[in-house]
């Protein structure tokens, strides 16, 4: 079949038609799938802050970045705002990425990715600067400090956004229920934080070490830190030791006066039952230590070491009790209190076995007669008996049995 030119000519304004209403449609879908990508952005104050923004389709539109004061930085490829800080880092159909180098506080803001489609279709990228607080510094703190006094110590930073997290430590043990004040700096953007620390101090914190330590998102886990080493003035503690715990006559004892302080205190002063030493030849002393040489009775007795430094002074006292040598230390004597209680009792039961058989024998004195020396043996009846019993009296004194 063969087609005239005027249908053939209509045929093909048709296939026109269409071809050209397919590509309309189908330029209408890709540039409704054109949807420009961000994120938000965190950075350290003075540090760098990289902006992306990409398209997954895109038919040669455009790209750019603005400002929070929609002043256009980049356009494409082509820099639009003048600020060395602002470099181009990509850019293509796809991305367009800037970099933002050496950022301050004022940069914070919402910044912007067109893309010029029609409509203009954009997405939002929030870039948050994070303020580094300053490193703290501790105030209030006066060197020494008497045992008693109160400390009030203050520990200070500035310049962190958001507000940072202080807390004190003492020998790396956290000290807890410390409140602290957070205000807000003159730039209204970053705070200043404070906390002080009031306590009374005793000899134990002598040498301690107090730590203001400050956490902040900013840090990167590595806090700043103030530290400062107490030192507190107190009164000397004092204590004996003894050499021996059992001093035998003409033997030598050594007693050691140990005595803790500060400052510390030098020398130390021994005496006697309330005076000085009576023998200053065998009793020398010799810094802390006070020797007794050849040790007998009349060295008994109470020794007391004192140790003064300019806050105050503190003694204790030591009973020195010397011992015989012959006598058998060590060994158990008998025990005379066991004994004693053995003869009480041995004393107690021969009395009253006494008594006891005394009462006996006085219950049976005198003499009594059988029945074969009452005659009643051979008589038939009683009458019987009883005559022959008043008839041998006579002959009863042979017939007696004693009773004891």
């Amino acid at each position: 079949m063969r087609l005239r030119p005027s249908a053939l000519l209509r045929f093909y304004s048709l296939c026109g038609l269409l071809i050209q209403a397919a590509a309309t449609k189908n330029k209408v879908k890709g540039s409704q799938g054109q949807f420009p990508l961000t994120q938000n952005v965190t950075v350290v104050e003075g540090g760098t802050a990289n902006l992306t923004c990409r398209v997954d389709q895109n038919d040669n539109t455009s790209l750019q970045w603005s400002n929070p004061a929609q002043q256009t930085l980049y356009f494409d490829d082509k820099k639009a705002l003048r600020d060395n800080r602002i470099e181009l880092v990509r850019a293509s159909w796809h991305e367009l990425s800037i970099s933002v180098s050496d950022v301050s506080l004022s940069d914070e803001g919402q910044y912007t990715c067109s893309l010029f489609t029609m409509p203009v279709k954009t997405s939002k990228a929030f870039l948050t600067v994070l303020g580094v607080p300053e490193k703290p510094q501790i105030s209030g703190f006066i060197s020494p400090v008497m045992e008693g006094e109160r400390m009030q110590l203050t520990c200070k930073t500035s310049g962190s956004k958001p507000a940072a997290d202080m807390r004190w430590f003492k020998n790396d043990k956290e000290i807890k229920d410390v409140k602290y004040l957070k205000e807000e700096d003159e730039n209204r953007r970053t705070f200043t934080v404070s906390s002080t620390l009031d306590f009374r101090v005793d000899r134990s914190d002598d040498g301690a070490v107090l730590s203001c330590r400050v956490d902040h998102e900013s840090l990167n886990s590595t806090p700043q830190i103030a530290m400062q080493v107490l030192e507190i003035h107190y009164t000397p503690s004092v204590k004996i030791i003894s050499s021996s715990s059992w001093p035998e006559e003409g033997q030598s004892i050594v007693l050691t006066c140990e005595s803790k302080g500060k400052p510390l205190p030098e020398p130390v002063l021994w005496t006697k039952d309330g005076g000085e030493l009576p023998d200053p030849e065998r009793m020398v002393v010799n810094g802390r230590d006070l020797r007794i040489s050849f040790l007998n009775k009349t060295d008994n007795g109470t020794y007391r070491c004192e140790a003064t430094n300019p806050i105050g002074q503190n003694s204790t006292e030591y009973v020195l009790i010397v011992h015989d040598p012959n006598a058998l230390a060590g060994q158990t004597g008998p025990d005379h209190a066991l004994i004693g209680g053995i003869v009480a009792v041995v004393v107690f039961v021969t009395l009253c076995s006494i008594i006891l058989l005394g009462r006996y024998l006085a219950r049976h004195k005198g003499t009594y007669l059988t029945n074969e020396a009452k005659g009643a043996e051979d008589a038939p009846d009683a009458d019987t008996a009883i005559i022959n019993a008043e008839g041998s009296q006579v002959n009863a004194e042979e017939k007696k049995e004693y009773f004891i």
